[in-house]
């Protein structure tokens, strides 16, 4: 582009020279070029003062950007953080761009859905990987058992229990107790049986002890039936009454209070405690990895369910994805507010950093090309102008 404007210079110097002291027609044409010619100059003069001083000459005013880059990396950073980073303008843009409607859209195309999942197991499995059993010994007698030592369990204990029993949590649990211990008695009379007579007196006959115990196991599997059976059993209400006694002790008698810690005290200074909590890890940590590796595993089957199902919902869902908008929103508008300063001042230190003619080179070889129409934009409507003044001079005469 510059070769282009340079040579528009030199047409129209050409032509004024070839024209020079011509009448008629010839004359309006030599006014254009003259004109053209001062047009080209003073648009060369002005493009090549943002980023050099013209012909080496120290001008005041010239090579403007390598004088005044960082100015310019101010302000442009003030710029952009004054009409890009302003809230109505992020808000806006998201709400346009309809970023939970595309979500569920992608989503919507099993291969995309099994991509994310894909992605989701691997980084999970390796995060799983890199957490070794110092970390978790480390979280247990760093963290987690000196919270517990000195956070009080009584009244915690008390509360949650008191809570159970005044909305009846615990009968689905003492149901299944009672259940599963019904059947397990009625299907091993014969280990029931021998516990029994081990505690017999050793002067009692064998054939009386054998008479006695299968009559317990009999009495046991009858008692237990019907306290299974019975949601208003006599056995149940005392359980009752004791778990909501224990609640109450819990919170207002001290003694109660005082075992409750000291039993805490004692479990948490177990050394079982650790090896427990590592060994627990190292299960979960295992089934987790083996599941996640497996591509047709059950933890990748949930997890492409559920993407699939969010991705119906997206799509279905109005509410839904103007809730998802506006958290996108929130959250980069909360980055923005946070950060948004910071993401600016990168434009500054980075042209703080760059040399002055560096500065000028990079901005001139993004901007240059539109720059040299200046130029021949001057060549020519200089020439017009030249042309147009020419004939009022003649037209004045």
């Amino acid at each position: 582009m510059r070769a282009v404007a340079l040579s528009l210079l030199v047409l129209a110097a050409v032509v004024y020279a070839v024209t020079l002291d011509r009448d008629g027609f010839l004359g309006f044409v030599n006014a254009g070029a003259e004109a053209s010619m001062v047009g080209a100059i003073a648009d060369w003069f002005a493009v090549t003062a943002l980023f050099r001083h013209p012909l080496g000459l120290p001008i005041p005013h010239t090579a403007l950007i390598p004088r005044r880059k960082d100015d310019l990396g101010r302000g442009l950073e003030d710029f952009v953080g004054e009409n890009f980073l302003q809230e109505g303008i992020i808000r806006d843009r998201i709400g346009a761009a309809g970023v939970s409607a595309r979500l569920g859209e992608w989503l919507g195309e099993e291969a995309n859905a099994r991509r994310v999942v894909d992605e989701v197991a691997e980084v999970a499995s390796i995060a799983l990987g890199k957490v070794r059993d110092e970390h978790v010994e480390a979280l247990v007698t760093e963290a987690l058992v000196p919270r517990f030592r000195d956070e009080p369990i009584a009244p915690l204990l008390g509360g949650l229990l008191g809570e159970a029993v005044r909305d009846d949590v615990h009968h689905g649990l003492v149901d299944l107790l009672f259940a599963e211990l019904h059947d397990w008695l009625r299907e091993n009379p014969g280990t029931v049986q021998a516990v029994i007579e081990e505690r017999a007196p050793w002067w009692a006959p064998d054939s009386l002890n054998e008479k006695v115990s299968a009559r317990a196991h009999v009495e046991m599997v009858k008692w237990v039936g019907d306290i299974r059976s019975d949601p208003d059993h006599r056995a149940r209400r005392a359980l009752d009454s004791m778990l909501a006694q224990l609640a109450t002790d819990l919170l207002e008698d001290p003694s109660t209070q005082e075992r409750a810690e000291r039993l805490k005290t004692r479990l948490l200074e177990h050394p079982a405690v650790v090896t427990s909590g590592i060994s627990l890890w190292k299960a979960l940590q295992r089934a987790l990895r083996t599941s996640l590796a497996d591509p047709d595993g059950a933890v990748r089957a949930r997890l492409l369910t559920e993407v699939s199902s969010f991705s119906a919902r997206l799509g279905e869902d109005a509410a839904l994805r103007r809730r998802l908008d506006g958290l996108a929103a929130d959250a980069v508008v909360f980055v923005v507010e946070r950060y948004g300063r910071d993401l600016t001042a990168v434009i500054t230190h980075t042209i703080e950093q760059w040399d002055g003619r560096e500065a000028a080179k990079k901005i001139e070889l993004h901007v240059g090309r539109d720059l040299q129409f200046i130029r021949i934009n001057g060549t020519i409507v200089g020439g017009l102008v030249g042309v147009l003044i020419h004939t009022i001079a003649v037209v004045i005469h």
